[in-house]
Parts: C-alpha cells; structure tokens; sequence
C-alpha cells in the first residue's frame, strides 16, 4: 500500500511512470479484491496520471469556479452575480453608476 501513497505525492526525484507502475503491480498482487479493481482503474488512467505529475497541471481554479457559480445560484441579476464573483476570488471591481430613466423626481398628486 506504499506505493499508492506514494502515488498521490510522487516525489522529484522519482519518475512518475515507475511510481505509477509499482503502484499498479502492488494493487494487481493484493488478495483484496478492490485493490485488484484499483490496479485496473489505475491502468486505465495510466497515461493521464503521470502527465499530470510531468506537468503539475490541476484543475483546481475551475472547480473553484464552479463551486462560486454553484453558491452563486439564484441571482437575477447579471450586474449581481458579476460583483459576487469578483468580490469572492478577491478582484478589484468599480461599480458605474446607473443613468436615471427620468430626469426629475416624480410628481405624486393626491
């Protein structure tokens, strides 16, 4: 099971396809039948798994991104969800102000 662990933190000196590989044969040898399951899983996403470890690529600012749009739902209004966003990933913003649609107060007669 080191070798899974390790896996998930691949070392810079050690390559991530020897890593990726001792992984697979470990869970592939285990008598435990979800191990066995994880090996083929494992090899299925062999070639992404140590690309991802190559280039240290995540994608984790747009899970970021998703998660504000999911805390963000409800708003009507674009102008709103515009500001909720800015302000949450802590981005400077100016607000314009909004032209009247009259030129006066309106006149109330009773």
């Amino acid at each position: 099971m080191m070798a899974v662990a390790r896996l998930l933190i691949v070392p810079r000196s050690e390559a991530p396809s020897r890593c990726t590989h001792l992984a697979i044969a470990e869970c592939a040898a285990s008598p435990i039948g979800e191990l066995n399951t994880l090996a083929k899983t494992l090899t299925r996403w062999r070639t992404q798994i140590v690309n991802r470890h190559r280039t240290d690529d995540s994608n984790g600012p747009t899970e970021a991104v998703n998660n504000v749009k999911r805390a963000a739902c409800g708003y009507r209004n674009f102008a709103h969800y515009r500001l909720r966003l800015l302000a949450h990933f802590g981005l400077p913003w100016e607000t314009h102000r909004v032209a009247t649609l009259r030129g006066c107060a309106p006149q109330f007669t009773a």
